[in-house]
């Protein structure tokens, strides 16, 4: 037999199929490296605020940002809700389990979608802003309530008070955060919760908002989430 014969006998030869793509299951939303992400502890406590640089439909790699120092570690097994938008800014949340927390990278497993029933229709982005509470009737907000914004989405908020109001009620609200352009709510109070001795944290449900409400918060939260989130480069524990 000739060398050439050797070589490429065909009855030598195992065909090797190439790797079958991996479906994306159904909801799954459209991922892309690099884009950033909140990660949170089931409680709502931020975890860490990282880029994603390798990614399937079972597991995701999430590293330190660009300028920021390490990450908080984090036990194994622990489930956590990773929360980011899409380039189209639909925000999406994502329960995993931490499969490996080091200072520079954080490798989870086990990703689930999270559904409208799992996650109040849209997840809320901590702010801690201040804001002002108005009643109904007070069309001109000429009697300001001061509180906190605890935190905001496209579909209500969380403030705390030392106000009471009761379930039910339809308040104004108004808030500026940050830099950018000062928002105006109408919501209804469907949660009331007395956080502290004298403080109250309510759950406020929005009416729906018109086309442009909808894409100045879309776009505020957006911006918000993966801007420099310089307080979060610092933990609870006071690691770098």
């Amino acid at each position: 037999m000739g060398l050439f014969s050797f070589l490429f006998d065909r009855n030598d030869y195992t065909y090797v199929p190439p790797p079958k793509k991996e479906e994306k299951p159904e909801g799954f939303p459209d991922l892309y490296n690099n884009m950033n992400l909140d990660v949170f502890q089931k409680d709502g406590r931020p975890f860490l605020t990282g880029r994603l640089t390798a990614f399937t439909a079972k597991s995701m790699t999430i590293e330190r940002l660009p300028g920021w120092l390490s990450f908080e570690l984090c036990d194994p097994g622990k489930t956590v809700i990773v929360h980011g938008f899409t380039k189209k800014m639909v925000p999406f949340s994502i329960s995993a389990v931490i499969q490996e927390s080091t200072r520079t990278a954080c490798k989870l497993k086990d990703l689930s979608v999270q559904t409208h029933d799992e996650h109040r229709e849209t997840f809320r982005l901590p702010v801690n802003a201040p804001a002002s509470l108005f009643y109904q009737h007070d069309t001109r907000c000429e009697n300001p309530e001061e509180c906190v914004l605890v935190d905001i989405s496209t579909g209500g908020a969380c403030v705390q008070s030392e106000f009471l109001h009761a379930e039910g009620e339809v308040l104004r609200m108004k808030c500026q955060i940050e830099d950018y352009v000062p928002m105006n709510f109408l919501g209804q109070v469907i949660r009331v919760t007395e956080h502290s001795p004298g403080k109250f944290r309510y759950g406020l449900l929005f009416a729906q908002l018109n086309e442009d409400e909808m894409t100045t918060l879309t776009r505020t939260l957006y911006n918000i989430q993966v801007g420099n989130r310089s307080e979060w480069r610092r933990t609870e524990a006071g690691h770098w």
